[in-house]
């Protein structure tokens, strides 16, 4: 016997051998739950394409860049480019012609010097004196050749190492920008002006920023 809410006590008897059973649910509600499911989906898939775009079209290494902090939690700050060097810095590239240059034999070679500085001078070079080292280097280089000048000229130290394959450059006291180029006993000539100017360029090759590509 049943006594279902709401009917005060009065009881019902059910009859017969047939039980209800549990229905589907509404056809509205099948559509409801299957329209839902088709909105998610058409959501996932769109933001999965919002995230390809960024990657191809590189719009994320800005977010991925803003990510990156300082152990203070702040933002990184953007690398500053490197400004060209200044008028009168003395790391500036001068021109051959813009300071004087000495040359000097230091091995037992005849003349080494005086055809040195020739091939100099057919370069736009002004070379002031050649001649025989002095004692401290006389048959004391064994490479090709030690470059020396002073913090003014250094600059024009590069320029001229740039001419010999293997050169040294070293600095002394003197305050002018005068440069010493002192051949040894490997030297034979002066590289051709096609590799010259490449080592020129190499030398004075900026070196590298940091990378911005996202990465920490």
């Amino acid at each position: 016997m049943l006594t279902p809410q709401g009917l005060k006590g009065k009881q019902y008897r059910i009859t017969g051998n047939a039980y209800p059973r549990l229905g589907r649910p509404p056809k509205k509600s099948r559509k409801v739950m299957a329209l839902i499911g088709s909105l998610l989906a058409l959501a996932l898939i769109a933001l999965g394409g919002v995230q390809l775009y960024d990657i191809f079209t590189g719009k994320g290494k800005n977010s991925s860049a803003q990510a990156c902090a300082t152990p203070s939690g702040k933002p990184l700050a953007a690398p500053t480019p490197t400004p060209d060097a200044p008028a009168g810095d003395p790391h500036a590239i001068p021109q051959p012609a813009g300071f004087k240059l000495n040359v000097f034999n230091a091995t037992t070679k005849s003349g080494l010097a005086g055809r040195t500085a020739d091939e100099f001078t057919k370069r736009g070079f002004t070379v002031d004196k050649k001649g025989n080292a002095p004692a401290e280097l006389d048959k004391k280089v064994p490479g090709t050749a030690v470059v020396i000048s002073g913090p003014a000229g250094a600059g024009a130290a590069t320029l001229i190492s740039s001419q010999i394959a293997g050169a040294t450059v070293t600095t002394d006291a003197r305050t002018d920008n005068t440069v010493d180029v002192v051949v040894g006993d490997s030297y034979n000539t002066l590289l051709d002006e096609t590799q010259a100017a490449a080592a020129l360029a190499l030398a004075t090759k900026p070196s590298p920023t940091p990378s911005t590509n996202g990465s920490c």
